[in-house]
């Protein structure tokens, strides 16, 4: 190859113009990631039970949960995660399959789980992110109660946060969900003509 080079050198020197033309061009318009994404092809998915702990939660949420979305074709691995309150499931396929496919049969399979779920409890997909875009978990302290720090998380940290750009999804954990009650006087409605029911809708 040195005596071909030598014999040849406009060859040679056209060769390592192009090489560094085209080197030039790579440098320019391939995108390199600094930190590459190495990370499983997963599913996430998570249910809330509130009020709950993670002892029953697991029990009741979360091995249903990976039990039955262990059957699912391509799948080699099912982690569970039980909060208080919370249940999360990481469903990791093979790695030569679509992520869009994969989140197709996981929402297939959900759809038939949600009968085996104790009621009030709505089993969901995660966000369309990989394992490498879960950066940030925090915990709200200070002398308020748990249903207050709920309150705030839910009315003022959650949405500043879904305005943040590249924010999939921020998911809340923990704390009492507040709830509105209202008491009906069955002796106004009858006289406004009025049921249950209709006072439900």
């Amino acid at each position: 190859m040195i005596a071909t080079a030598i014999r040849n050198p406009l060859l040679t020197l056209a060769i390592a113009a192009s090489l560094v033309i085209a080197g030039i061009w790579a440098w320019r318009h391939v995108p390199v990631d600094a930190i590459p994404d190495l990370s499983d092809n997963q599913v996430i998915v998570w249910a809330e039970w509130p009020g709950k702990s993670a002892e029953d939660v697991d029990l009741q949420v979360t091995s249903r949960l990976a039990r039955e979305l262990q059957g699912l074709p391509g799948v080699t691995t099912v982690r569970g995660m039980s909060l208080y309150g919370a249940s999360y499931v990481y469903v990791i396929f093979d790695e030569r399959r679509d992520l869009y496919e994969c989140r197709t049969r996981t929402l297939e399979r959900l759809s038939q789980v949600q009968a085996l779920m104790p009621a009030g409890v709505q089993a969901r997909l995660g966000p369309d992110a990989t394992a490498m875009g879960q950066v940030f978990a925090f915990s709200l302290q200070g002398q308020r109660d748990t249903e207050a720090k709920r309150y705030v998380l839910d009315q003022v940290v959650v949405p500043v946060l879904k305005g943040v750009p590249g924010v999939a999804e921020v998911a809340p954990v923990g704390g009492v969900v507040r709830e509105y009650q209202i008491d009906i006087d069955p002796t106004r409605l009858e006289e406004q003509g009025i049921t249950i029911d209709m006072l439900m809708m």
